[in-house]
């Protein structure tokens, strides 16, 4: 295949790029810079509108995978450019690709599990669940119409719905780790709270089987089938790095850091079930949290 890739730097697009030029597939990366680039490169700047359409005809599929880093204060500004960067490049993606002669085949958009708002752990949602409340089901929901241009003119889109990508080089866990290892680890707040998950290479392998499967179109959970709360997480960290996990981080502090930050990104979450790969023949390498960890904090 031809695959063109938007955020091929991060956590995701790297490894997935990998994965395609391994597999001897040609990658494209469309980038923000425009000097100097490389032969694998296309520029495109999101903000001033502007892409090249023409360097997109004949590519077999796109995967979107750029937009703004959701860690840190969630500062207006913040907001704002969480908010921009995913729906007016999507937007800009869909319409450059909705008026191509040689369409893709298929188009994979970015989006979250955040999609699905806060719900109790007693709660799992599957691709039929509505949106839920707040900033991240409304940024998601935004982010998803505005692939809307592309499919209107027949190409095959799907929405990655991911959620928390484990990986001991980036990401989440790969921040927190350390602290684990010199035994200061511990819960937020109750431990209660729903925290969906999938492993690097499982998020990798679900974004080529979305490609791959014709009738995968409209949202798809990205999401290991044996989601947990966080108490439950933490635990499991502690184990793998066979260290005692002591400390509860309480709400209020975490609150005191950014409101909206820790009521969404950290003290909420959803029980995501990945209804569609699952039905369509995934099968996770890493189906279980307590199985995955020791190998992804001791590889």
């Amino acid at each position: 295949m031809n695959v063109v890739v938007t955020g091929a730097s991060g956590l995701i697009g790297s490894a997935l790029v990998e994965r395609l030029r391994r597999e001897g597939h040609e990658v494209t990366r469309l980038v923000r810079h425009r000097d100097p680039l490389k032969p694998d490169e296309i520029s495109w700047d999101p903000q001033a509108a502007r892409i090249d359409p023409a360097r997109l005809e004949g590519r077999d599929a796109i995967v979107h995978l750029a937009g703004e880093s959701l860690v840190g204060v969630w500062t207006p500004a913040k907001k704002r450019r969480i908010r921009e960067s995913r729906v007016a490049g999507t937007r800009l993606l869909a319409e450059a690709i909705a008026g191509l002669t040689r369409k893709p085949a298929v188009f994979v958009s970015g989006s979250a599990m955040g999609f699905y708002g806060n719900r109790p752990f007693e709660d799992p949602v599957d691709e039929t669940a509505p949106a839920g409340t707040g900033f991240l089901s409304e940024t998601a929901a935004l982010w998803e119409q505005a692939a809307e241009p592309a499919a209107r003119a027949g190409v095959r889109v799907a929405y990655a719905r991911t959620s928390l990508v484990l990986s001991r080089n980036g990401g989440m866990l790969g921040k927190i780790l350390p602290l684990f290892r010199l035994g200061l680890g511990g819960q937020l707040g109750d431990g209660r709270q729903a925290w969906s998950w999938i492993t690097l290479d499982d998020e990798v392998r679900a974004i080529l089987h979305i490609i791959a499967r014709e009738e995968l179109a409209g949202p798809v959970n990205l999401a290991a089938p044996g989601a947990v709360t966080n108490a439950e997480f933490t635990h499991a960290i502690a184990n793998a790095v066979r260290r005692p996990a002591p400390f509860r981080v309480p709400a209020l502090m975490l609150r005191m850091i950014g409101e909206d930050f820790a009521n969404e990104m950290v003290l909420g979450g959803a029980r995501v079930v990945p209804k569609r790969l699952l039905n369509t023949g995934f099968v996770f390498e890493h189906p279980d949290l307590a199985a995955a960890l020791p190998a992804l904090v001791n590889s």
